[in-house]
């Protein structure tokens, strides 16, 4: 989309594909499951929290949105942090932020305070881990990054098979308190995984002593001149680029609806008079496909043939999901459910294994930092009317078909307007570029002949400068000669200097007549 920006690592470091970019991987992997798995595994508290506080549902559901609003809005400001300070420092100030909201929490006396603590401190804290995670990710890795971010994503579906149990275990022993004070503990991990971001830096290679000063000179001026300049905090260049503002507009519509059906299938299954048991059995279902669905997408996402076409398997992930939801809307039973909750988890897996990999295909890893943090804020603002928007028709038709249709159609939308604008937009831009690229080695090949032709020229006028110093060197010899026998030779038999000067000039007149071509640059 728009063609693969090069991949190189910061201060010019080629990724290494491997070595200690696993260990990155790892802690990618568990961030990851933290960012997007915690806002979920919290809603287990929700009725204790409704008990306590004598608020209602909707009031405690705040808490998991404002957790999700300063995870994806408060992307600008990871950028600019991490610019300026780097993935390492960030990452581990923001798991002492994500464990400190859950421990304030806990001695929370009104939700208002669960609000501040749980949403914005532990939803900040999270946020300045997943981007610098992702960008790490991305300097790590090159020809296998598909296969690390599909693995990578497969972090939220196991963390949320891992964090929702384990939430009602420690609801069930130590209170809501307690667990959320236990839940910050854990949250400190995150501050191990920063730990592992451990920056790229270049090799030390010897200087050749052979290279000539004056060119050193200029060399080291030119790195001095670099290093002066200072790297702009938040690069708002990406949106010259075609391709960032088609993924953009695109990812936004995508997301109005994406998360839509995880949130409503439970209740849509005890709508059709299921079990509690039985409906929230569907989510575990999902979250099963999910885990083998990314990584899956990951290694298909990598192949020579599918990579430089990643785009468009992103578009097909996107319809795949739009359409799954438009024939799931007609559910009326359970086993209806149940194979919708499998093929949307295939395709809901081959999303979120392929949104990051192409953004980092388009703008490169240079300025990935600040286009994730501007693609995130225009993400928060449509995560923050999808859901409450299907919400509101459901209060307004009681129906969940038109929920379903709703979500299906923003999903499809996207994906043909990623699709065909790219098909018309970006492929055009390439062929320009291609034919000035035909034109350019067209005109090498012609200077190339001129220089070619011009160098025979200018062999035989060697030639001819070589013959006239051999014949200089001649008269010279000629000249000493006569000095030395002319006092023993007669009148008639020297040499006459001016017959000779006339005879030598001959051949420089005929050879200066030859035109010397122009020099070839």
């Amino acid at each position: 989309m728009g063609g693969a920006a090069v991949d190189v690592g910061a201060g010019g470091v080629k990724a290494p594909d491997g070595g200690w970019g696993w260990a990155v991987l790892a802690g990618c992997f568990v961030i990851t499951g933290f960012s997007y798995a915690f806002p979920k595994a919290i809603s287990v508290f929700f009725k204790e929290l409704i008990r306590e506080f004598g608020v209602g549902y909707s009031d405690t559901a705040w808490i998991s949105s404002i957790l999700l609003a300063m995870l994806y809005g408060s992307g600008p400001l990871c950028s600019v942090l991490v610019n300026r300070f780097g993935c390492r420092p960030v990452m581990m100030v923001g798991g002492l932020f994500a464990s400190l909201g859950m421990i304030l929490a806990s001695f929370s006396t009104s939700i208002i305070h669960i609000y501040l603590s749980t949403g914005v401190i532990t939803g900040l804290g999270l946020a300045l881990n997943f981007q610098p995670s992702l960008i790490m990710l991305n300097r790590y890795f090159s020809e296998k990054r598909p296969l690390a971010n599909g693995l990578s994503a497969a972090g939220s579906p196991v963390a949320l098979c891992c964090l929702s149990p384990l939430g009602q275990v420690l609801q069930y022993r130590y209170g809501w308190r307690g667990g959320f004070l236990i839940l910050g503990g854990i949250l400190l991990n995150c501050c191990v995984c920063g730990a592992l971001m451990k920056p790229l830096v270049a090799p030390k290679t010897l200087e050749s002593k052979d290279a000539g000063q004056d060119n050193d000179q200029e060399t080291d001026g030119e790195e001095e001149k670099k290093k002066k300049v200072k790297p702009k905090l938040l690069d708002f260049s990406v949106f010259r680029d075609r391709g960032f503002v088609i993924y953009t507009v695109a990812a936004s519509i995508m997301v109005l609806g994406l998360f839509v059906p995880p949130v409503f299938v439970v209740s849509y299954a005890k709508e059709l008079g299921n079990e509690d048991t039985t409906s929230a059995l569907l989510l575990t279902i999902l979250g099963f496909i999910d885990i083998f669905a990314r990584p899956t997408c990951g290694v298909i996402a990598g192949l020579k043939w599918v990579r430089p076409r990643c785009v468009y398997l992103f578009s097909f992930a996107m319809f795949f999901n739009g359409i799954t939801d438009l024939i799931g809307s007609q559910a009326k039973d359970y086993a209806s459910l149940v194979v919708f909750c499998i093929f949307f988890g295939i395709s809901y897996g081959m999303v979120g294994a392929l949104q990051f990999e192409v953004l980092m295909e388009i703008v490169g890893t240079e300025k990935f930092s600040s286009a994730i943090g501007l693609v995130l804020l225009m993400e928060a603002m449509a995560v923050l009317v999808g859901p409450p928007g299907a919400g509101w028709l459901l209060d307004a038709t009681k129906n969940y078909m038109f929920v379903f249709l709703l979500a299906g159609s923003e999903v499809v939308l996207s994906a043909v307007v990623l699709a065909t604008c790219n098909f018309l937009f970006i492929k055009k831009q390439q062929s320009v570029s291609a034919d000035k690229l035909d034109n350019i080695t067209v005109t090498n090949d012609s200077k190339t002949k001129m220089c070619s032709k011009g160098s025979e020229v200018n062999d035989e006028e060697e030639k001819g400068l070589r013959v006239d110093q051999d014949r200089e060197a001649m008269k010279e010899e000629e000249d000493r000669d006569g000095e030395e026998v002319d006092g023993l030779r007669p009148k008639s038999e020297t040499v006459d200097s001016q017959e000779v000067e006339r005879f030598l000039k001959e051949p420089q007149q005929n050879s200066s007549m030859a035109a010397s071509p122009e020099t070839c640059l």
